[in-house]
């Protein structure tokens, strides 16, 4: 079982968590229960199946976890490209955002690596 608090993935995802749903403040109302609602949900969950996967007892349940969260990583990018195509974000918080979000994946995959070869 591993310190989820201790993780540096788990802090950056969760600060990044924490920009994006500031940034979704501004979106419009009436789609807070569209794209709005589902951005804010695949964002936490990326720190939140760390977290869930830290309290596992093998690190190949944490592998899945950690499975997750890349996968809800990529729904998040996905998500984030539709949003500046329809001129919810701008560019250059668009980049920002998935230059950040690229380093968590990157993070994510090569943390999973080292999981594996545990």
């Amino acid at each position: 079982m591993h310190n989820f608090k201790e993780l540096d993935i788990w802090k950056e995802s969760k600060d990044f968590c924490v920009l994006v749903y500031k940034l979704t403040l501004d979106f419009p109302k009436s789609e807070i229960y569209g794209l709005t609602s589902q951005i804010n949900r695949a964002v936490v969950s990326i720190p939140s199946n760390i977290a869930e996967g830290a309290g596992r007892g093998t690190d190949k349940d944490f592998s899945r976890f950690i499975s997750i969260s890349l996968g809800s990583s990529f729904e998040l990018e996905t998500q984030l490209i539709i949003a500046k195509e329809i001129n919810f974000i701008d560019k250059k918080t668009f980049d920002n955002l998935i230059n950040k979000l690229n380093v968590i994946q990157k993070k994510l995959v090569n943390f999973n690596k080292y999981l594996k070869k545990k």
